[in-house]
């Protein structure tokens, strides 16, 4: 009989010491993978809106470069006309300020369009030169006509139509060009704000991946507590709780060394380009949201005490927004020591599956936590979580899950009762516990 005893014992202890092994590996795979395809994106993003960027200032250019050969024209034609009606020479000034211009104006528009321009561009351009070409050899040639005392030939070659119909057609060229190169700007705007976009879903993959690594770490706090039972022995017992704590010390050391690195990148990527300093900021509230929420599962028993509140709004802090509304009220509540890590991963649990199935899973759900103490010695906490959503919400699985099985292992912590109930206006869960310290 004490042989098979002392078995029992060696055994307990070669699965705690042995088969932990690959799921732990399996964890760290996981965040790995979540925080460098998160880090490749933030990079791809950065990239593309620094060429998005370049592209819109390249086009800004091109519409200054625009209008500075129009204004040349209209200048042109202006002291034109001026010197026609009073044969004033000071009428030839801007007339010939703007001829000066046009031909570097000119040169700037197509430096400023480049050596690749689309189809539609060339012909714009060569349309505009053309025309600015025409335009300004019939100025010239009515220009030199009243400088040769000829004015009524100056007056019959005005009076056609030539001059007429090339700034219509010169109009409609500068008009067109314009509207194609604003319509690109707005492409590429539409382009910047679909790639800034990315980044929302990939935020969410990484999340789902902590979720599964804080399982995986739960599960293997479950592990040692089995091989515990199984350990008949004190001495068996104390090594098994050494090496659960020690091995959720290290996960938790390592995936808050692992958020830190990605801060630290995020921050490091965007030092150097100012005009990403928002999109940098965004990304890394993100990340500091999520880091909140990991503390409240697995750094929280750290301290002696917790302030309920605190915790309650640290857990729905990184999904809280203007679309997920999130109503919080009750009297200040201080938890003691071994009842914050429970609570903390029951919220955690029902924010997780408020976000998956539940009321924020679709536009303009709502979710009220509300809880009151009453004046029984001890004093008795009641927590009542409540979604509404916005359609009806999907009939849930009857089957017992992870989640449902972590409320009750929680509950019978906390020495406590739980009731859940759902309906198609959402799902409504009340805990009841006395606030004392439990074994």
């Amino acid at each position: 009989m004490g042989q098979a005893r002392s078995g029992e014992v060696q055994s307990a202890r070669a699965m705690w010491r042995d088969r932990p092994r690959l799921p732990v590996l399996l964890l760290f795979g996981l965040v790995a993978l979540g925080l460098v395809g998160s880090i490749m994106l933030i990079f791809s993003t950065i990239q593309a809106e620094r060429a998005d960027r370049a592209q819109i200032a390249r086009m800004n250019d091109v519409m200054i470069a625009v209008r500075d050969v129009n204004r040349a024209v209209i200048n042109a034609e202006t002291g034109q006309r001026g010197y026609f009606i009073t044969l004033d020479q000071r009428y030839l000034a801007p007339y010939m300020a703007a001829k000066a211009s046009y031909r570097p104006a000119l040169a700037r528009l197509e430096a400023k369009v480049g050596n690749a321009p689309l189809p539609r561009q060339r012909e714009l351009l060569d349309d505009i030169r053309q025309l600015s070409g025409a335009k300004f050899a019939e100025m010239e040639e009515t220009v030199a006509l009243i400088q040769q005392g000829n004015v009524p030939e100056a007056h019959r070659r005005i009076l056609t139509d030539e001059g007429q119909d090339l700034m219509e057609r010169w109009r409609r060229a500068v008009s067109a060009i314009e509207s194609l190169e604003q319509s690109e700007m707005e492409s590429l705007r539409a382009q910047t704000e679909a790639s800034e976009a990315q980044l929302i879903p990939m935020l969410l993959i990484l999340l789902a991946l902590i979720v599964i690594s804080l399982a995986l770490g739960l599960w293997q706090v479950l592990r040692a507590a089995e091989a515990e039972a199984q350990a008949a022995q004190a001495p068996a017992l104390e090594a098994a709780r050494d090496r659960a704590d020690l091995l959720a010390g290290e996960l938790n050391h390592r995936v808050k060394n692992l958020f830190a690195v990605v801060l630290a990148i995020v921050r490091m990527s965007g030092r150097d380009s100012p005009e990403a300093a928002p999109a940098i900021e965004r990304i890394a509230d993100r990340i500091e949201a999520l880091l909140k929420a990991h503390d409240v599962t697995q750094g929280a028993a750290q301290h002696r005490v917790a302030k309920l509140q605190a915790l309650v709004e640290t857990a729905v802090a990184p999904y809280r927004s203007e679309e997920n509304l999130c109503k919080i009220v009750g009297p200040a509540v201080l938890l003691p020591e071994a009842q914050v890590v429970p609570i903390g991963l029951v919220l955690h649990e029902l924010v997780t599956n408020a976000v998956k199935y539940g009321a924020w899973a679709q536009p303009g759900g709502t979710i009220a936590i509300e809880w009151a103490v009453d004046a029984a010695t001890p004093p008795e906490l009641s927590l009542q979580w409540q979604e509404h959503c916005s359609a009806p919400c999907p009939k849930p699985d009857d089957k017992q899950g992870f989640g449902s099985l972590l409320v009750q292992s929680a509950a019978r912590q906390l020495q406590g009762t739980f009731e859940r109930n759902h309906s198609p206006e959402g799902m409504s869960l009340r805990l009841e516990f006395p606030l004392v310290e439990t074994a």
